[in-house]
């Protein structure tokens, strides 16, 4: 968790999520990163500090990235769904999409595109087969809200909501090599049965994956 540091290069706290911190464990340090859909680069901000990569970040938001720009950061307004095909094969070590696959209007695509362009991705996503979800749909009939999923039906990005067992099928599918999972509780902490597929799609709020192609 975050001590209150302050970033040398940006002046701000270092970010406490604890989602954030579970990322930044997987990413080598002194490596090539790219970080899609990254806000105001509160993940860079710790990658640069703690692991000293080489970080850039692209965000659809532009009040986002002039906030990341702001700070000295190296972003650029871009969306994964089309701008991740301008990059080269091989560019960098690990392509990082945090709670943002849901969002997209071709996560598969999106996921073929992060692996073309890196060695490894790192994939979160809020996990759709969380228990209050479903206990949300049973009892209420109507679509859940929950801190991963924090807005109504009518007024989210997401779209395409998938579970932990999804996520494993689609890997699978596509011949991706899951180097690590965890399942992520609501307060971004790992969970005791995050090495059981069947518990963590119940009682994980979040997957997180480590990829690769075989």
């Amino acid at each position: 968790m975050a001590d209150g540091t302050i970033a040398p290069r940006t002046g701000r706290p270092l970010s406490d999520r604890l989602d954030l911190r579970l990322i930044a464990e997987m990413v080598e340090p002194r490596s090539r990163v790219l970080d899609i859909g990254c806000g105001d680069g509160a993940l860079l901000e710790i990658l640069l500090h703690e692991k000293e990569v080489d970080g850039r970040g692209i965000e659809i938001d532009m009040g986002e990235v002039a906030r990341a720009v702001a700070q000295g950061l190296s972003v650029i307004h871009g969306d994964a769904d089309t701008d991740l095909a301008f990059y080269p094969d091989g560019a960098f070590d690990t392509v990082i999409l945090s709670r943002t696959l849901q969002a997209t209007e071709r996560p598969r695509e999106v996921l073929a595109q992060m692996l073309r362009i890196g060695r490894r991705a790192i994939v979160s996503f809020p996990n759709f087969g969380y228990w209050t979800v479903r206990l949300a749909l049973l009892t209420t009939g109507r679509m859940p809200r929950t801190s991963a999923l924090d807005r109504a039906w009518y007024d989210t990005p997401n779209i395409h909501f998938c579970t932990i067992s999804d996520f494993f099928d689609l890997c699978a599918m596509d011949g991706y090599v899951v180097e690590r999972w965890l399942g992520v509780d609501d307060e971004g902490q790992r969970t005791p049965w995050r090495r059981n597929r069947r518990l963590a799609n119940l009682f994980a709020e979040q997957g997180l994956f480590l990829l690769s192609r075989r």
